[in-house]
Formats: structure tokens, sequence, C-alpha cells
């Protein structure tokens, strides 16, 4: 694990690159990242995130830069922009239930092949997928998600890169850091090691590629 800045972070990743994004409607997403990969005008992205977040907060503002090329999340009905960029034609957008999309990201984390989940069953999200019959009841395999990058926001870490995460700023950002092949983590402060008890580490150092410090 090393420290860096945003920008460095960011010219880390390429054109083309598939990224996981911390964040709950701009909540917990690492912004100063997204920024730099805003300056360095990054394209063809795909994200795989909870939500597209709003024009001006967040995943909105690579939306509104036109740097994504697919987009898989579980609703982008706040984001007028990402909306119309669909319609468009302009971006493709894969729609997966939340609780699907969190198992599938977790399962890419654990080195699972997919999960099996009734969701979805005899509706539209059904299409192309196998279904498979468990002791009498239909379940859709749905296959695990992995990135090239997981950004993910915490409040605090150790110089090690021990994370912890803020209140509901927490939400997807522990299960994509186990996503990522690389792991960008922005973090609110750094502490000396010591200073974070064991029993709040959340996203362990181990998991940790890079370092950035909000300032």
């Amino acid at each position: 694990m090393r420290t860096t800045t945003a920008d460095e972070a960011a010219a880390l990743i390429p054109d083309g690159a598939s990224l996981m994004i911390g964040g709950f409607m701009g909540v917990g997403t690492p912004e100063h990242i997204v920024d730099a990969l805003l300056r360095q005008k990054r394209r063809d992205l795909t994200v795989i995130a909870n939500d597209s977040a709003i024009p001006g907060r967040g995943i909105g503002k690579l939306v509104s830069a036109g740097a994504l090329r697919k987009l898989v999340a579980s609703h982008i009905g706040l984001n007028p922009e990402t909306q119309q960029q669909m319609l468009a034609g302009k971006l493709e957008v894969e729609l997966v239930p939340q609780g699907t999309l969190i198992e599938r990201i977790r399962a890419g984390g654990y080195g699972l092949g997919g999960v099996l989940t009734p969701t979805g069953v005899g509706t539209v999200v059904e299409e192309g997928k196998r279904r498979i019959d468990v002791d009498g009841k239909p379940y859709l395999l749905e296959t695990a998600l992995h990135a090239d990058f997981a950004l993910v926001q915490a409040f605090m870490s150790d110089y090690l890169g021990n994370l912890v995460y803020a209140l509901t700023a927490r939400n997807f950002n522990p299960v994509i850091a186990m996503a990522g092949e690389t792991v960008v983590a922005e973090v609110e402060q750094i502490v000396p090691v010591g200073m974070i008890s064991p029993d709040n580490v959340v996203t362990p150092a181990v998991l940790v590629d890079y370092l950035v410090a909000r300032t």
C-alpha cells in the first residue's frame, strides 16, 4: 500500500477500464478521485455502482461528461441525464435489483462464480439468464461481478491502509473493496498505526493498494 494524490490515482486508470465506485446517491463516493478522472478526460469507462447519483454529484459528474460507456446499477431514476443518454443509445445501462447487485459484487470478492436468487423470476430480469430449480423452486443464476479498480471512500485510515467508515457513508464501500483488482481508498483523515482499534477496522489494509487523503 502507498499513499498518493487523487490525480496520481486517476492516472493509473486507463480509458476503457471497469470501475466499482462506492456511494449511495453520492454519499460515500470518492469525489476527489472522480474529479481527477474528469480533469484527465477519461472515456469509455464501465462503472458498477448502486446508482448514478444526480447531475453535478458523484458518478453523475462522469455521466454528464460522457465518460461512461456502460453503467451497471440498481437505479437511475434521480439522474435525468443518465436516462437521456440511455434512451439516445449513448450509454449502455444494465439495471440490476439492488440486493442482486450487491450479492453479485460480494460473490466476485469472495471468489464465487455467482449466486442463486428468486428475485426477477418471471420478469424481464430473467431474460438471457440461466434458470435453476432447487427443491422445486425456481432461481436465477446471477454471475459474479469484478472490476479493474474499486474506488472507495472512508472516514479514517491508518498509514497501513486499515479503513473505518462513517455511518451511512459506509454503504457499499466495504463490499466493492473486495471485488476490485486494484483498490483506491479516499479518506478524510490518516492517523498513526495503533490509533484505530482492530475491532473498528471494516476494510483491512491487505485489501487497499492506494490511499488518497482528502485535502
